[in-house]
C-alpha cells in the first residue's frame, strides 16, 4: 500500500516531467517574481500586508528563504546567532504554518516555485522540506551558497559535486528538484581551472539544476549570457539585480565582506548599466523558468522593488 508521502512524491515527479520543458519556458510570457529576502524587515513587521503589497506592485511569484521550523537544528541555531546584527529575526514563513502561509500567498494570487534552504537541511530533512514544497506547489529546493569551508580547493569542489549529486537524487525521489545558486565565488581561475565549471561538469544535469545571480556573476568577472549559453537547459531560475557601473570583487568573492563592499552599486532593474534585457532574453533561450528580483539593499526598498516590477512589465513580463 502506498503511503501519503510516497503518493505526494510520485505525483510531484509526474508534475515535474509535465512542466519542466525548457522549450515551454521560452514560449510563455514570464511572470515577475521576487526573493523574499528583499523585503525581510517588512515581512517581519507585517507579513500579509507585505505580501499584499508585492501583489499590488505586480509580482506573481515568490521565493522563500530559511531556516524553517523543520530545518536542521544546526541551521536554526546559526540563524539565531546572526539575527541580532540583522535587525529582524523572521525567516521561513515568519511564524505561519506552511498551510496558513500558502493560504495567504494564494489569497493574493502569488505562487511559490522555489524554497531557499541550507546544506544541513538538504542533507538531513529532505522529506520535511519536500512536504513543505508540495504544500506550497513549489518545484525547487535551492541552496543559496556553498559554505566557505567546503570550497577552499579544487578537491573541495569535486567533493561538493558528489554531495550535490546525492542531494539531487534524493530530491528527485521526493518529487522536487534540487538547485544551486552560486554567489559569485568560484569564478576566478585556480591554475587552469574555473572551480564553478569543474562543479557543473561533475554534477548530473538530471538531478542538479542551477539558479544564476546576475549581479554576483558579473562581480565575479564572468558573463551571465556565456554561462546561460554553455549550460543550456540547466539554469531554471535567475536572481535579477542591476548594477551601476562595472564593478568586481576585490578578491575571489569568497567572503561576505566582498559582497557588502559592492552593495552601494546595486540598484533596481533598468536603473543601472547592466544589459538586463539581453541577459533575460538569454535566460529565456537557455530554459530559465522563473525570474526573481532580489534587492539585497536599497535606501528605499519599496521604491526599488516597484521600479524593478515596472521594468519587468515594460519588457513583457505578465
Amino acid at each position: 500500500m502506498i503511503n501519503r508521502r510516497d503518493f505526494i512524491a510520485q505525483s510531484g515527479a509526474l508534475a515535474l516531467l509535465a512542466s519542466g520543458s525548457p522549450a515551454l519556458a521560452r514560449t510563455r510570457a514570464p511572470r515577475p517574481g521576487i526573493q523574499l529576502w528583499s523585503v525581510a524587515k517588512m515581512l517581519a513587521a507585517d507579513f500579509e500586508g507585505t505580501i499584499a503589497l508585492l501583489a499590488k506592485l505586480g509580482y506573481r511569484e515568490l521565493e522563500t528563504y530559511g531556516p524553517y521550523t523543520f530545518s536542521d537544528p544546526r541551521q536554526i541555531a546559526s540563524w539565531a546567532a546572526v539575527t541580532p546584527s540583522l535587525g529582524f529575526s523572521g525567516s521561513g514563513f515568519f511564524g505561519h504554518t506552511t498551510k496558513s502561509a500558502g493560504a495567504i500567498f494564494g489569497r493574493h494570487g502569488l505562487r511559490v516555485p522555489s524554497l531557499h534552504t541550507d546544506l544541513f537541511t538538504l542533507q538531513t530533512r529532505m522529506p520535511e522540506l519536500a512536504d513543505a514544497a508540495h504544500g506550497l506547489g513549489a518545484t525547487y529546493v535551492t541552496l543559496p551558497s556553498l559554505p566557505g569551508d567546503l570550497r577552499k580547493t579544487l578537491d573541495d569542489y569535486r567533493r561538493a559535486a558528489d554531495t550535490f549529486n546525492a542531494i539531487g537524487e534524493q530530491a528527485s525521489r521526493h518529487g522536487v528538484r534540487f538547485a544551486y545558486h552560486n554567489h559569485g565565488y568560484g569564478l576566478a581561475p585556480v591554475g587552469a581551472q574555473i572551480p564553478l565549471d569543474l562543479l557543473l561538469a561533475a554534477t548530473d544535469p538530471a538531478h542538479v539544476f542551477l539558479e544564476l545571480d546576475t549581479y554576483w556573476t558579473i562581480a565575479g568577472g564572468a558573463d551571465p549570457k556565456d554561462y546561460l549559453a554553455r549550460y543550456k537547459g540547466r539554469y531554471r531560475m535567475m536572481h535579477l539585480k542591476d548594477m551601476k557601473g562595472d564593478h568586481r570583487f576585490a578578491g575571489d568573492g569568497g567572503d561576505p565582506s566582498q559582497w557588502i563592499a559592492l552593495f552601494p552599486h546595486m540598484t533596481y532593474l533598468g536603473n543601472g548599466t547592466t544589459d538586463m534585457r539581453g541577459i533575460i532574453a538569454a535566460g529565456r533561450e537557455s530554459g530559465v523558468e522563473h525570474f526573481f528580483v532580489e534587492q539585497d539593499r536599497a535606501d528605499d526598498v519599496v521604491a526599488a522593488i516597484k521600479g524593478s516590477a515596472n521594468y519587468l512589465r515594460s519588457i513583457g513580463f505578465r
